[in-house]
């Protein structure tokens, strides 16, 4: 049960338009974001980080999903994992692979440099994160300075959204728990 009841979309009306854009976009409005709208000016301001960070840029829309995924594993939160996986299908990135992400290191869908930025997400998500200069050396064999503050940028992104999450324990929504379901029973 989450510790913050999310507010009613009517109950935001100056959230309206980020509302029906999420809706649109995911097919669901996230209980993160009706939760946030008891300060609109907090959902507002989360609203334009988030497009910004996932607007097109050096990285891939997917690989950005799923160093979301990874980061949000490490973290323990199930919430952002499950959003993140379920966008990162959106994205076009495969179900096999959304579900390698944990075995990364050894799984063939992997390119070293996606293994090299979800290595430095699963260790930047934890507490103490644990990116050694060595990590960072690797990632900047495979990106320039962009594509690393990009995906630095994403992973801090989801350090907020996971502590949020996870704190007032949000309640997954039907849309991401479903696609969530069908990877675990293979569906």
């Amino acid at each position: 049960m989450p510790r913050i009841k999310p507010r009613s979309p009517e109950h935001a009306p100056e959230l309206a338009e980020m509302l029906a854009k999420f809706e649109e976009q995911s097919g669901y409005i996230s209980n993160a974001a009706l939760t946030l709208a008891w300060r609109p000016d907090i959902a507002q301001a989360l609203g334009t980080l988030v497009n910004t960070i996932y607007a097109p840029g050096a990285i891939d829309p997917g690989l950005k999903r799923l160093i979301g995924e990874a980061t949000s594993k490490a973290a323990g939160c199930s919430y952002c994992a499950a959003h993140t996986a379920h966008s990162a299908h959106k994205a076009g990135v495969s179900k096999e692979k959304i579900e390698a992400v944990w075995n990364y290191q050894e799984s063939p869908l992997f390119t070293d440099a996606e293994r090299s930025a979800i290595h430095v997400a699963m260790r930047a998500g934890m507490t103490p994160n644990a990116v050694t200069d060595e990590d960072f050396e690797v990632l900047k064999t495979h990106y320039n300075e962009k594509a690393v503050v990009e995906i630095v940028a994403v992973i801090a992104m989801f350090g907020f959204l996971n502590r949020w999450n996870s704190t007032i324990a949000t309640e997954l929504e039907s849309v991401p728990a479903s696609f969530v379901d069908a990877i675990s029973t293979g569906t």
